[in-house]
Order: C-alpha cells, then sequence, then structure tokens
C-alpha cells in the first residue's frame, strides 16, 4: 500500500515538475517562430504603393479647352455717331461677329459693312485683320425699319389698302399706287414681255420705280442669299430669308410688267412696292427670294 502512494505521490511530482518545462519549452518555441516570421517579413521587399498627392487649389490642374487659349478682344464699335463696347474671342470669323452686332443695334448681318483700315471680309478673323484691344471699328448699315422708311406709308394709305383688300380691288387701281403707274412708263424701262417666263438676267433690274417715283434696281447675288435693292440714295442688302412673302400682278394696259410687293415685316404697311417690273422675271423672282432655287 505504501508503495502505491508513494508512486502516485511520484507521479504527482514529475507531472508537477514537467509541467513548467513544457510550458517554457512551448513559449520559446512559439516566440522563436513569431520572430522567424517576423525575420522573413523584413526579408522580403515591400510591396509599391501610388503615392496620391490630395488636390487643392494651388495644385489642381483644370483641362485645357479649345478657347481656353484664346484671347477675348475689347473693340469699340461706332454706328451712328454712337460707340459701343464689344468683346469678341480673338478667332471670331467677321460673318460670326456680324451675327453679334446684328442682336445688340438691330441692323442685319447682310446689310452691316465693318470698317477697320479698309472694309472688313467676311472670311478674316478679328486677330487676322489686325483688329486689337480698344481698336475703332465703324460699322455701316440700315435697319429693316430704315429701309422701310424708304417705302413709308401714312396712316390713310393703310386705310386705302384695307379698304381695297376688303372689296378685292386689283393692285394697279387702288389710289396708293395710282400715284406712281399715273407717271407712266420710265423712260430707261427694260422691255416686258406677257405670257413668257424666263430666268434672272445676268444683269440687274433696272429702270423700275418705288412708291415715291425714285428708281430703283435689283440684283441678285444668290451665292449670298441676298438681293440688294438699289436707289439713288443707297443700296440695301437684303437676306433672302428677312422677306417674308413676295405678292404681285399685272399693270391694267399694260400686262407685260407688273407692280411687285416685297414684305419686310409682318403687314402689309411693310411691304416694299416696286412698279414696272418686266412680266417675264416676275416668276423667277419669286422663286429666287422664296427659296425655290433654279440655276439658268
Amino acid at each position: 500500500m505504501e508503495c502505491i502512494g508513494n508512486e502516485s505521490d511520484n507521479l504527482e511530482k514529475i507531472v508537477e515538475n514537467k509541467n513548467p518545462e513544457t510550458c517554457t519549452k512551448d513559449d520559446k518555441s512559439d516566440k522563436q517562430g513569431d520572430n522567424a516570421k517576423e525575420n522573413a517579413a523584413d526579408d522580403k521587399l515591400p510591396e509599391p504603393t501610388e503615392c496620391k498627392i490630395p488636390k487643392t487649389e494651388e495644385n489642381s490642374i483644370q483641362e485645357p479647352t479649345e478657347d481656353s487659349n484664346v484671347e477675348s478682344i475689347d473693340i469699340k464699335i461706332i454706328y451712328n455717331k454712337k460707340k459701343y463696347d464689344v468683346s469678341a474671342p480673338s478667332d471670331l470669323l467677321i460673318s460670326e461677329f456680324k451675327k453679334k452686332l446684328q442682336g445688340l443695334l438691330g441692323v442685319p448681318d447682310s446689310m452691316q459693312k465693318l470698317m477697320f483700315k479698309g472694309l472688313l471680309q467676311d472670311t478674316q478673323t478679328i486677330s487676322s485683320s489686325g483688329i486689337i484691344k480698344g481698336s475703332k471699328v465703324m460699322l455701316v448699315g440700315s435697319t429693316l425699319n430704315d429701309v422701310l422708311a424708304v417705302s413709308s406709308v401714312s396712316k390713310q394709305d393703310v386705310a386705302e389698302m384695307e379698304k381695297a383688300t376688303t372689296v378685292k380691288e386689283p393692285l394697279c387701281k387702288q389710289k396708293i399706287h395710282r400715284k406712281v403707274l399715273d407717271k407712266g412708263l420710265p423712260e430707261d424701262v427694260m422691255p416686258g414681255i406677257k405670257n413668257i417666263k424666263e430666268g434672272l438676267p445676268p444683269v440687274p433690274l433696272s429702270g423700275m420705280m418705288n412708291k415715291h417715283g425714285g428708281k430703283v434696281r435689283l440684283t441678285f447675288k444668290l451665292e449670298n442669299d441676298q438681293v440688294w435693292l438699289g436707289t439713288k440714295e443707297r443700296t440695301e442688302k437684303l437676306s433672302m430669308g428677312s422677306i417674308k412673302g413676295v405678292v404681285s400682278e399685272p399693270i391694267e394696259g399694260h400686262e407685260q410688267y407688273h407692280i411687285l410687293g416685297l414684305q419686310l415685316g409682318p403687314t402689309e404697311a411693310s411691304r416694299y412696292w416696286i412698279y414696272w417690273v418686266p412680266a417675264q422675271y416676275v416668276d423667277a423672282i419669286k422663286d429666287a427670294i422664296l427659296g425655290k432655287w433654279q440655276f439658268f
């Protein structure tokens, strides 16, 4: 019995003695393993990382745009003895610059002439024409109201036209037109041919008259989509698109000639009347202005 007891005591002592040693060895082996892993990790090269610089207002770069390097030029426009300050990109075409001025001054681009050391061409740019900051450019042109003023009508004339429209009186019998027709055929009128249709002639249509009895000529610039309305005083370049309509009627007793009205505004009062238009050209005039292009 004592032996058994002694053996059990001895076994307990052995277990007690071995546990600390076993733990110590395990701890050491774990530490050695950890150290080995750390050393192995230290031997590896660090993986490259992307260096990101935070964007600030100072170092941020905007992507260049088409207009980023285009200089804006301040120009003084002189029109009707008044000065207007206009700013435009240096690479802007003169033709586009005219459209900008149309919105500002009300002068149709097709009726503008810009003068700076000579007449500016539509194909030039602001910079290529020599215009710099502070340059003075003269604008010569007329608004549609100016054109209509040449063929202005009184309130009495408007009333007569409205009355004639109501009763469908022919144009040649209306009082407003009789004032011109009663003067007879102009001496230099072009020959008229009735019941014949011809294309526009290669020369201006001349020898005609306006409401005030002044001489009128029509020059068609189809390549520019313009019709030039010329009088003794001046020539107006009208865009085809600015003419809202065209009306005409043969003159009684002289059917080889027509009365022709170019409608430049919304009402009949805005019609520019032309008398003694050769009948053979009337259809060609309408086709050219209203967009039915023909090549002659």
